[in-house]
C-alpha cells in the first residue's frame, strides 16, 4: 500500500470533501483509494503555502497565488478547488463602506498572508500606493479591527458570512469586483500534487490518484448530511445552517472540475498578477484530470 499525505486547511469546506478518503472512527475509507493509503493534515492556508515551497507534503491546498512559486513542484488536480463564483474574500472596516474614502486615507488593511489570493487579489484591485498591508493570523483580522489596530481587513474562510455579526462595514467584495472586471470566477484555493509521485509509484500514478480525489469529493456531495456532521468539527463555531452555506459557496461543481472556464480563470488571475508584479510568472499551469483507478493490490 503506498502512503500519501494530503493537507488541507482546518476549514468545514475542506473537511467536508476530504473525510471520505480515510473515513471515520477507524472505519476505513468510504471510496476505493486503490493501492494507495491517505493521511489526512489540517493546517492554515498560509502555513501550507509556506510548506509547499519545501514540497512537504505529496498533496496539498495552496492559495491559487501561491502556484507560480510551487509550480516546479506541484500541479494542479483538476478537482479540489475553491473559486469565487461572484463572491469571494471580504474588505472590511469599522468605520467605512465606501472603498474610495477609504483608500483616500492611506488606510493600514489587514491581509491573511502575503502568499494568499486575498491579498493578490486586494492588489490588483487597489494600487499598492493607496495602501500598507499587514500579514496576520486570518482569525484575528476581526478582532484587531475592532481593538481598533487598522482600518480595514480582509475576511476569508468564515468571516465571510460573520462580518455583521461583529457590528463590520463590507467596502467591496473581491469576487465580485473580479467578476465585474473579467466575467470570471475568482481562483481563490487550489489543490496541488506532487510531480514527482509519477516517478515514485509509476506512469498514471497523478491521474489515478486524481480519479480518487474526485471520488471523495463526489462521495462527500452525495451524502451530504455525514458529510457536513464531520465538517462541523472545522467550523470553528459556524451553527449547521452556516457551515452548509459555506460548503456550498466552496464545494460546488468547480470543486468537481475546474473546467474550461475554471482554467482559464486561474491564468488571468495569475497572468494578471504577474504583469503588475505582484506575483512572479506563473510558468506553466498545469491540471492532472482523472484517469483509471487501479485496482487494490
Amino acid at each position: 500500500m503506498n502512503h500519501l499525505r494530503l493537507a488541507h486547511s482546518p476549514d468545514p469546506d475542506d473537511a467536508f470533501m476530504w473525510w471520505p478518503l480515510v473515513g471515520l472512527d477507524g472505519e476505513g475509507p468510504q471510496v476505493d483509494t486503490g493501492s494507495w493509503s491517505f493521511e489526512l493534515v489540517a493546517e492554515d492556508i498560509e502555513t501550507l503555502n509556506q510548506r509547499a515551497e519545501a514540497s512537504e507534503y505529496d498533496i496539498t491546498a495552496i492559495s491559487c497565488a501561491q502556484y507560480p512559486r510551487v509550480s516546479d513542484a506541484y500541479a494542479f488536480t483538476a478537482c479540489g478547488a475553491s473559486l469565487g463564483d461572484g463572491y469571494g474574500p471580504k474588505l472590511v472596516s469599522p468605520k467605512h463602506d465606501d472603498l474610495e474614502t477609504l483608500l483616500s486615507q492611506k488606510p493600514v488593511i489587514l491581509v491573511p498572508g502575503e502568499r494568499t489570493s486575498a491579498l493578490a487579489a486586494m492588489r490588483l484591485m487597489c494600487p499598492d500606493d493607496s495602501f500598507t498591508w499587514k500579514a496576520v493570523e486570518f482569525e484575528s483580522i476581526a478582532p484587531r479591527l475592532l481593538a481598533g489596530e487598522a482600518d480595514a481587513g480582509v475576511l476569508i474562510h468564515e468571516g465571510q458570512l460573520t462580518w455583521q455579526d461583529d457590528g463590520l462595514h463590507l467596502v467591496a467584495d473581491l469576487g465580485a469586483w473580479w467578476e465585474q472586471e473579467t466575467g470570471l470566477p475568482l481562483p481563490l484555493g487550489g489543490n496541488v500534487i506532487l510531480r514527482s509521485i509519477e516517478d515514485r509509484f509509476g506512469a498514471g500514478s497523478l491521474a489515478a490518484i486524481s480519479a480518487i480525489l474526485r471520488s471523495s469529493v463526489d462521495w462527500a456531495l452525495e451524502h451530504r448530511e455525514e458529510s457536513l456532521g464531520y465538517a462541523l468539527h472545522f467550523a470553528r463555531g459556524l451553527d449547521i445552517e452556516r457551515a452548509d452555506r459555506f460548503v456550498e459557496l466552496y464545494v460546488n461543481h468547480w470543486t468537481l472540475d475546474f473546467g474550461a472556464r475554471g482554467q482559464e480563470a486561474v491564468a488571468r488571475f495569475l497572468g494578471e498578477a504577474a504583469s503588475r508584479a505582484i506575483l512572479p510568472k506563473p510558468g506553466s499551469i498545469d491540471f492532472i484530470a482523472p484517469g483509471v483507478l487501479e485496482e487494490k493490490s
